[in-house]
Protein backbone atom coordinates (compact mmCIF):
# COMPACT_ATOMS: atom_id res chain seq x y z
CA UNK A 1 0.00 0.00 0.00
CA UNK A 2 1.32 3.59 -0.94
CA UNK A 3 0.56 4.93 2.56
CA UNK A 4 2.56 2.08 3.94
CA UNK A 5 5.15 2.84 1.97
CA UNK A 6 4.88 6.70 2.86
CA UNK A 7 5.05 5.43 6.80
CA UNK A 8 1.60 7.35 7.93
CA UNK A 9 1.06 7.39 11.71
CA UNK A 10 -2.71 7.61 11.56
CA UNK A 11 -5.04 6.91 8.86
CA UNK A 12 -8.81 8.61 9.58
CA UNK A 13 -11.79 7.00 7.92
CA UNK A 14 -14.08 9.57 7.05
CA UNK A 15 -16.55 6.93 5.34
CA UNK A 16 -17.38 4.09 7.70
CA UNK A 17 -20.05 1.93 5.82
CA UNK A 18 -21.54 4.78 3.64
CA UNK A 19 -22.25 4.66 -0.47
CA UNK A 20 -18.52 4.39 -2.17
CA UNK A 21 -16.38 3.80 1.13
CA UNK A 22 -12.88 2.56 0.68
CA UNK A 23 -12.78 0.43 4.21
CA UNK A 24 -11.36 -2.20 2.33
CA UNK A 25 -8.14 0.04 2.69
CA UNK A 26 -8.65 -0.14 6.74
CA UNK A 27 -8.87 -3.72 6.47
CA UNK A 28 -5.34 -4.07 4.98
CA UNK A 29 -4.07 -1.60 7.85
CA UNK A 30 -3.06 0.95 6.06
CA UNK A 31 -1.62 2.52 9.33
CA UNK A 32 -0.60 1.46 12.92
CA UNK A 33 -3.21 3.56 13.82
CA UNK A 34 -6.64 4.03 12.41
CA UNK A 35 -9.65 6.29 13.58
CA UNK A 36 -13.25 6.78 12.71
CA UNK A 37 -14.05 10.44 12.43
CA UNK A 38 -17.38 12.00 11.31
CA UNK A 39 -18.87 10.66 8.16
CA UNK A 40 -20.06 7.36 9.87
CA UNK A 41 -22.21 8.74 13.26
CA UNK A 42 -21.80 4.86 14.69
CA UNK A 43 -19.51 1.71 15.58
CA UNK A 44 -17.80 -0.01 12.84
CA UNK A 45 -17.80 -2.85 14.66
CA UNK A 46 -14.60 -3.57 13.10
CA UNK A 47 -11.65 -4.88 14.90
CA UNK A 48 -9.13 -3.32 12.70
CA UNK A 49 -10.83 0.52 13.44
CA UNK A 50 -8.98 1.63 16.73
CA UNK A 51 -10.75 4.52 17.77
CA UNK A 52 -13.96 6.72 17.45
CA UNK A 53 -13.85 10.47 17.63
CA UNK A 54 -16.65 11.73 19.80
CA UNK A 55 -17.74 13.55 22.68
CA UNK A 56 -19.78 12.64 26.21
CA UNK A 57 -22.83 14.06 24.68
CA UNK A 58 -22.72 11.70 21.27
CA UNK A 59 -21.12 8.73 22.89
CA UNK A 60 -21.88 8.65 27.26
CA UNK A 61 -20.48 6.45 29.66
CA UNK A 62 -23.12 3.99 29.84
CA UNK A 63 -22.81 3.20 25.74
CA UNK A 64 -18.90 2.45 25.93
CA UNK A 65 -19.83 -1.09 26.27
CA UNK A 66 -21.66 -1.09 22.48
CA UNK A 67 -18.62 0.44 20.38
CA UNK A 68 -15.60 -2.02 19.05
CA UNK A 69 -13.06 0.91 19.09
CA UNK A 70 -12.11 3.00 22.17
CA UNK A 71 -13.40 6.37 22.44
CA UNK A 72 -11.56 9.80 22.02
CA UNK A 73 -13.70 12.23 23.93
CA UNK A 74 -13.30 15.61 22.77
CA UNK A 75 -13.54 18.37 25.07
CA UNK A 76 -16.57 19.69 23.83
CA UNK A 77 -18.13 19.00 20.06
CA UNK A 78 -16.54 16.14 18.11
CA UNK A 79 -17.59 18.33 15.12
CA UNK A 80 -15.17 20.22 13.18
CA UNK A 81 -17.01 23.71 12.32
CA UNK A 82 -15.57 26.20 10.07
CA UNK A 83 -15.82 29.92 11.59
CA UNK A 84 -14.91 31.75 8.03
CA UNK A 85 -18.37 30.22 6.52
CA UNK A 86 -19.60 33.28 4.95
CA UNK A 87 -23.74 34.08 5.38
CA UNK A 88 -24.67 36.32 2.18
CA UNK A 89 -25.81 39.73 3.25
CA UNK A 90 -29.05 39.78 0.75
CA UNK A 91 -32.00 40.01 2.77
CA UNK A 92 -34.57 37.46 1.81
CA UNK A 93 -38.07 38.51 2.08
CA UNK A 94 -40.58 35.51 2.86
CA UNK A 95 -42.56 36.08 -0.05
CA UNK A 96 -39.96 35.55 -2.68
CA UNK A 97 -39.21 32.33 -0.81
CA UNK A 98 -42.65 30.67 -1.46
CA UNK A 99 -43.47 31.74 2.28
CA UNK A 100 -46.66 33.31 3.72
CA UNK A 101 -45.96 36.94 5.19
CA UNK A 102 -47.63 35.91 8.18
CA UNK A 103 -47.50 32.83 10.60
CA UNK A 104 -45.09 30.63 12.29
CA UNK A 105 -42.35 29.15 9.82
CA UNK A 106 -41.31 25.44 11.00
CA UNK A 107 -37.96 24.60 9.03
CA UNK A 108 -36.27 21.38 8.57
CA UNK A 109 -33.81 21.34 5.63
CA UNK A 110 -32.58 17.58 6.13
CA UNK A 111 -32.69 14.80 3.48
CA UNK A 112 -36.33 13.05 3.19
CA UNK A 113 -35.15 9.59 4.18
CA UNK A 114 -34.50 11.18 7.39
CA UNK A 115 -38.37 11.90 7.64
CA UNK A 116 -39.87 8.55 9.35
CA UNK A 117 -43.47 8.57 9.73
CA UNK A 118 -43.57 9.17 13.65
CA UNK A 119 -41.70 12.46 13.54
CA UNK A 120 -44.10 13.39 10.47
CA UNK A 121 -47.32 12.87 12.86
CA UNK A 122 -45.73 14.96 15.15
CA UNK A 123 -45.00 18.08 12.84
CA UNK A 124 -48.23 17.56 11.07
CA UNK A 125 -49.81 17.74 14.73
CA UNK A 126 -47.70 21.08 15.17
CA UNK A 127 -48.96 22.39 11.75
CA UNK A 128 -52.74 22.00 13.37
CA UNK A 129 -52.31 23.18 16.75
CA UNK A 130 -50.30 26.46 15.66
CA UNK A 131 -52.81 28.29 13.26
CA UNK A 132 -51.00 29.57 9.91
CA UNK A 133 -47.91 28.59 10.64
CA UNK A 134 -45.99 26.58 7.63
CA UNK A 135 -43.37 23.34 7.51
CA UNK A 136 -40.55 24.62 4.88
CA UNK A 137 -38.60 21.84 3.60
CA UNK A 138 -35.58 21.32 0.84
CA UNK A 139 -37.48 21.16 -2.57
CA UNK A 140 -34.56 18.89 -4.14
CA UNK A 141 -36.36 15.84 -4.75
CA UNK A 142 -39.74 16.09 -6.61
CA UNK A 143 -41.76 12.77 -6.16
CA UNK A 144 -40.57 12.70 -2.47
CA UNK A 145 -42.36 16.34 -2.00
CA UNK A 146 -45.38 14.68 -3.81
CA UNK A 147 -45.30 11.90 -1.13
CA UNK A 148 -44.55 14.35 1.56
CA UNK A 149 -47.62 16.13 0.32
CA UNK A 150 -50.19 12.92 0.09
CA UNK A 151 -49.30 12.27 3.63
CA UNK A 152 -49.83 15.92 5.09
CA UNK A 153 -53.35 15.46 2.86
CA UNK A 154 -53.99 12.07 4.58
CA UNK A 155 -53.29 13.69 8.10
CA UNK A 156 -56.19 16.12 7.62
CA UNK A 157 -53.13 19.14 7.06
CA UNK A 158 -53.54 21.13 3.71
CA UNK A 159 -51.04 20.12 1.51
CA UNK A 160 -50.18 23.96 0.64
CA UNK A 161 -48.65 24.46 4.14
CA UNK A 162 -45.60 22.26 3.14
CA UNK A 163 -43.51 24.98 1.26
CA UNK A 164 -40.54 23.34 -0.97
CA UNK A 165 -37.22 25.65 -0.94
CA UNK A 166 -35.77 25.84 -4.51
CA UNK A 167 -32.36 24.44 -4.52
CA UNK A 168 -29.35 27.58 -4.31
CA UNK A 169 -26.32 27.12 -5.81
CA UNK A 170 -24.46 29.72 -3.24
CA UNK A 171 -23.92 28.04 0.27
CA UNK A 172 -23.88 31.58 1.64
CA UNK A 173 -27.69 32.85 0.15
CA UNK A 174 -28.59 29.44 1.36
CA UNK A 175 -27.08 30.52 4.58
CA UNK A 176 -29.28 34.29 4.78
CA UNK A 177 -32.33 32.48 3.84
CA UNK A 178 -32.48 30.74 7.13
CA UNK A 179 -33.65 33.62 8.67
CA UNK A 180 -36.83 33.48 7.13
CA UNK A 181 -37.68 30.43 9.52
CA UNK A 182 -38.35 30.51 13.35
CA UNK A 183 -37.48 27.12 14.55
CA UNK A 184 -35.33 24.39 13.12
CA UNK A 185 -37.02 21.06 13.77
CA UNK A 186 -34.50 18.35 13.96
CA UNK A 187 -35.50 14.80 12.70
CA UNK A 188 -35.62 11.14 15.16
CA UNK A 189 -33.92 9.19 15.09
CA UNK A 190 -31.17 10.55 12.79
CA UNK A 191 -30.51 13.84 13.19
CA UNK A 192 -29.94 16.84 11.41
CA UNK A 193 -26.06 17.14 11.51
CA UNK A 194 -24.55 19.26 9.20
CA UNK A 195 -28.37 20.66 8.77
CA UNK A 196 -28.24 21.41 12.41
CA UNK A 197 -24.94 23.21 12.21
CA UNK A 198 -25.98 25.27 9.58
CA UNK A 199 -29.10 26.51 11.20
CA UNK A 200 -27.15 27.44 14.63
CA UNK A 201 -24.65 29.17 12.52
CA UNK A 202 -27.24 31.34 10.74
CA UNK A 203 -28.70 31.96 14.11
CA UNK A 204 -32.20 29.66 13.98
CA UNK A 205 -32.63 27.91 16.84
CA UNK A 206 -33.10 24.42 16.34
CA UNK A 207 -35.15 21.89 18.63
CA UNK A 208 -34.01 18.32 19.09
CA UNK A 209 -34.72 14.90 20.87
CA UNK A 210 -31.92 13.12 22.03
CA UNK A 211 -32.05 9.51 21.77
CA UNK A 212 -29.63 6.90 22.40
CA UNK A 213 -27.36 6.36 19.32
CA UNK A 214 -24.67 8.63 18.38
CA UNK A 215 -26.87 9.29 15.24
CA UNK A 216 -29.59 10.82 17.66
CA UNK A 217 -27.35 12.91 19.88
CA UNK A 218 -25.59 14.88 17.54
CA UNK A 219 -27.83 18.41 17.36
CA UNK A 220 -27.95 17.34 21.73
CA UNK A 221 -24.04 17.49 21.00
CA UNK A 222 -24.07 20.81 19.06
CA UNK A 223 -26.52 22.59 21.27
CA UNK A 224 -24.45 21.63 24.51
CA UNK A 225 -21.67 22.86 22.94
CA UNK A 226 -23.67 26.66 22.30
CA UNK A 227 -25.12 26.97 25.37
CA UNK A 228 -28.75 26.30 24.50
CA UNK A 229 -29.44 22.99 26.63
CA UNK A 230 -32.82 24.00 26.96
CA UNK A 231 -33.87 23.07 23.33
CA UNK A 232 -32.76 19.44 23.76
CA UNK A 233 -35.71 17.40 24.94
CA UNK A 234 -35.62 13.40 26.25
CA UNK A 235 -39.03 11.93 24.45
CA UNK A 236 -41.49 12.87 21.69
CA UNK A 237 -43.94 14.21 23.90
CA UNK A 238 -41.38 16.61 25.28
CA UNK A 239 -40.19 17.75 21.70
CA UNK A 240 -43.85 18.55 20.80
CA UNK A 241 -44.57 20.13 23.98
CA UNK A 242 -41.68 22.85 23.45
CA UNK A 243 -42.36 23.31 19.90
CA UNK A 244 -45.74 24.74 20.56
CA UNK A 245 -44.83 26.53 23.31
CA UNK A 246 -41.80 27.94 20.61
CA UNK A 247 -44.39 29.00 18.14
CA UNK A 248 -46.94 30.58 20.81
CA UNK A 249 -44.19 32.53 22.64
CA UNK A 250 -42.49 35.04 20.63
CA UNK A 251 -40.85 36.41 23.93
CA UNK A 252 -39.28 33.12 24.58
CA UNK A 253 -38.01 32.51 21.03
CA UNK A 254 -36.75 35.57 20.61
CA UNK A 255 -34.35 35.38 24.32
CA UNK A 256 -33.23 31.75 22.72
CA UNK A 257 -32.28 33.74 19.15
CA UNK A 258 -30.44 36.60 21.28
CA UNK A 259 -28.55 33.85 23.04
CA UNK A 260 -27.72 32.03 20.03
CA UNK A 261 -26.54 35.38 18.30
CA UNK A 262 -24.26 35.82 21.36
CA UNK A 263 -23.14 32.39 21.66
CA UNK A 264 -21.83 31.51 18.51
CA UNK A 265 -19.38 33.77 18.93
CA UNK A 266 -17.72 32.93 22.33
CA UNK A 267 -19.07 29.39 23.02
CA UNK A 268 -16.74 25.95 21.77
CA UNK A 269 -18.86 25.17 19.06
CA UNK A 270 -17.60 27.50 16.14
CA UNK A 271 -14.61 28.11 17.89
CA UNK A 272 -11.86 26.31 15.20
CA UNK A 273 -8.66 27.10 16.78
CA UNK A 274 -9.46 25.57 20.16
CA UNK A 275 -11.39 22.58 17.90
CA UNK A 276 -7.73 22.02 16.28
CA UNK A 277 -5.84 22.36 19.04
CA UNK A 278 -8.15 19.59 20.83
CA UNK A 279 -7.83 17.15 17.71
CA UNK A 280 -3.99 17.62 17.26
CA UNK A 281 -3.90 16.85 21.45
CA UNK A 282 -5.87 13.83 20.70
CA UNK A 283 -3.81 12.21 17.40
CA UNK A 284 -0.58 13.27 20.01
CA UNK A 285 -2.01 10.78 22.82
CA UNK A 286 -2.61 7.93 20.44
CA UNK A 287 0.69 7.83 18.65
CA UNK A 288 2.43 7.99 21.72
CA UNK A 289 0.62 5.32 23.66
CA UNK A 290 1.22 3.59 20.49
CA UNK A 291 5.04 4.25 20.59
CA UNK A 292 4.93 3.28 24.26
CA UNK A 293 3.07 0.01 23.06
CA UNK A 294 0.35 0.80 25.53
CA UNK A 295 -3.19 -1.28 25.16
CA UNK A 296 -6.09 0.44 23.18
CA UNK A 297 -8.05 2.63 25.93
CA UNK A 298 -10.18 5.37 25.98
CA UNK A 299 -8.86 9.09 25.89
CA UNK A 300 -10.21 11.77 27.16
CA UNK A 301 -8.99 15.12 26.04
CA UNK A 302 -8.68 17.97 28.73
Amino acid sequence: LLSRDLKIDIAVDLMGFTKNNRFEIFVERCAPIQVNYLGYSATTGADCIDYIIGDKVVIPKENQKDYSEKIIYLPDCFMANDFTKKISAKIFTREELGLPKEGFVFCCFNKYYKIIPSIFDIWMRLLKKVEGSVLWLTGDNFTGAKNLQKEANQRGVDSNRLIFAKHMSSLADHLARHKCADLFIDTIPFNAITTANDALWAGLPVLTRAGESFSSRVTASLLSSIGLPELITKTEKEYETLAIELATNPERLKQIKKRLEKNKLIKPLFDTKLFTKNIESAYTMMHEKYLKNLPLENIEIK
